[in-house]
């Protein structure tokens, strides 16, 4: 069944869409996904230190939550690796500084909370449609980068061990110990689990998702060829709802948590925004990017308060969703449902999962979030695009997420500046003759060579962004001896502060020289910028409000 864009939650509506016409396809979608989801949730709890019960309760919480106040109908919510990760980091940090575990872990959900809070202030303030601009070198290096820490971290336990502290480098400084204490075992069932997860012909992948085949499949070899082999399992799981967990904070945190949470709720906005592109590619429908933003953050507010994992936008479940036939929030309330009622009555079966089974899991996850297409063709694509996808990779690996975001955009608005500027360079001539290339009449070009180089005709074109100040700047350094000069931004579509002091500048310094001044053809933002250096103040009427022409005119006439 194929939705139109009517069935997208309208603008002032409180509530995601829900719909009574597909209720078989919602509760089919729902379905689907929960199953989905109980690996993956099982997985990210324990990979993030919080425990399993953190991921599952997450999945069920978020889900429900966006499900009731998102604006993308058939978008599922649950714990994704880029927010583990970030989650994953902050616990580890906040477990070094703080008094006890028990405080480390109920900061860290203070973390999520205020993340909320960040997703929803970036709602109020209409920055969804913002969040995305952000060029793919940038994306595909933080998701990539993200996609190699989930790998790096899971290689203690994919040998039968605990995850080393200190995260990547950590891990990475302790591969030695980690490969002389390798538990045989637990590697052979983790490598049985990638296989299973690699290898499960498409077929059966349709009848059950193969996440949840390779969960089942490793837990029953535990069970049945390694019978009397000390495996390192889930343990047992709190049955029973969440209990509430109330913010946390000490002053000696308090940075680190504000940064951090401003980190999750940005990272959480950018990958649930880009699953929103994939769930409307699929619907046909047009999500509400800022309506989505606060369901969001609503949905990590009540997983902070529930001891739950940070969620956003799941791309795997969300299309398997669509696919089975899910169309509205109905099937991500359903799916919630589902998910609750088997956490409650099958948490004593998880108890038996083998750790390695999952680690599986979360590194075959890390492998598929890593760019790999991308990575393989950027070099031949761009070489600053290149440099630009390893840098962030690098950075987010080895330093900070926020680090290689910030760093990763800021070269590359500077390259796009740099390139801008010189094209918009081009449009800053200066016109002394009737001989020169200038876009002007005939009537105008005689002027000029009647005038014999005595007056200067300063043409600009186009977007006069700050890049093109230097333009500006050299072109009025090399105006010679003449009597009169027309700067002409009659062809200028905007005006940038910069630009604006630049043209200031020449302007001061060609009367502070006993030259004729003439402005003239600023119209819209260029007028207004003008208006507000009180640049015409400094001129005569007759000099400003003029046509080009017209000026022209009045300059030749004005020879002695």
């Amino acid at each position: 069944m194929t939705t139109t864009a009517s069935s997208a939650p309208k603008a002032g509506r409180i509530f995601n869409y829900i719909g009574r016409h597909n209720i078989r396809g919602d509760f089919f979608g729902g379905l689907t996904a929960a199953v989905i989801a109980l690996p993956m949730a099982l997985a990210f709890g324990v990979a993030s230190g919080a425990g399993a019960a953190a991921g599952l309760w997450s999945a069920a919480i978020i889900g429900m939550v966006t499900a009731l106040f998102g604006g993308t109908p058939a978008l599922i919510s649950e714990p994704t690796g880029p927010m583990t990760v970030v989650f994953t980091a902050v616990l580890a940090t906040l477990t070094t500084r703080a008094d006890s575990p028990a405080q480390a872990l109920a900061i860290a959900f203070t973390v999520v909370m205020l993340s909320g809070v960040f997703q929803i202030l970036y709602g109020v303030f209409r920055l969804g449609r913002y969040i995305t601009q952000m060029p793919y070198t940038v994306i595909s290096g933080f998701m990539s980068g993200i996609g190699t820490i989930l790998i790096v971290l899971q290689i203690g336990p994919l040998l039968g061990q605990a995850q080393p502290p200190g995260g990547v480098l950590g891990t990475l400084q302790s591969l030695p110990e980690l490969l002389r204490g390798i538990e045989p075992l637990e590697s052979l069932l983790a490598l049985i689990t990638l296989a299973v997860l690699w290898f499960t012909p498409e077929r059966l992948k349709r009848v059950i998702p193969a996440q949840l085949f390779a969960l089942i499949v490793g837990t029953i070899i535990s069970l049945v060829a390694f019978r009397g082999v000390e495996l390192r399992r889930i343990g047992e799981i709190p049955s029973g709802l969440p209990q509430l967990t109330l913010p946390a904070l000490s002053p000696d945190v308090l940075q680190l948590v504000l940064i951090n949470a401003a980190l999750l709720g940005m990272l959480g906005s950018i990958d649930c925004l880009l699953t929103c592109l994939v769930s409307d590619s699929l619907t046909r429908t047009e999500h509400q990017s800022n309506k989505e933003l606060v369901g969001q953050g609503v949905a990590n507010i009540a997983a902070g308060l529930c001891g739950a994992l940070p969620g956003s936008g799941a791309t795997t479940a969300t299309v398997v969703n669509i696919q089975a036939g899910g169309r509205t929030g109905l099937s991500g309330i359903l799916r919630a449902v589902i998910l609750a009622l088997l956490i409650l009555a099958g948490s004593g079966l998880a108890s038996r999962i083998p750790l390695a089974v999952l680690a599986a899991i979360v590194f075959k996850v890390g492998i598929d979030i890593v760019d790999w297409e991308f990575l393989g063709r950027v070099p031949r694509l761009s070489r600053k695009g290149a440099l630009i996808t390893y840098v962030v990779i690098a950075l987010t690996v080895l330093v900070d997420l926020m680090v290689a975001v910030g760093v990763g955009i800021f070269i590359a608005n500077i390259i796009t500046i740099d390139k801008m500027s010189a094209m918009q360079t081009r449009g800053v001539k200066s016109v002394s003759t009737g001989d020169d290339d200038a876009d002007i009449s005939d009537s105008e070009r005689d002027l000029l060579q009647r005038a014999a180089g005595r007056v200067l005709l300063f043409q600009l074109n186009g977007a006069m962004i700050f890049g093109v100040a230097k333009a500006i700047n050299r072109e009025h350094n090399a105006i010679g001896e003449c009597d009169a000069v027309i700067f002409d931004l009659s062809e200028v579509e905007h005006l940038g502060l910069t630009a604006a002091l630049a043209i200031e500048n020449a302007v001061e310094e060609a009367i502070e020289v006993g030259r004729n001044v003439y402005v003239v053809g600023a119209h819209g933002n260029p007028r207004r910028r003008l208006e507000q250096l009180k640049l015409y103040e400094q001129l005569p009427d007759d000099h400003t409000d003029l046509t080009r022409h017209q000026a022209l005119v009045h300059a030749v006439g004005s020879l002695t």
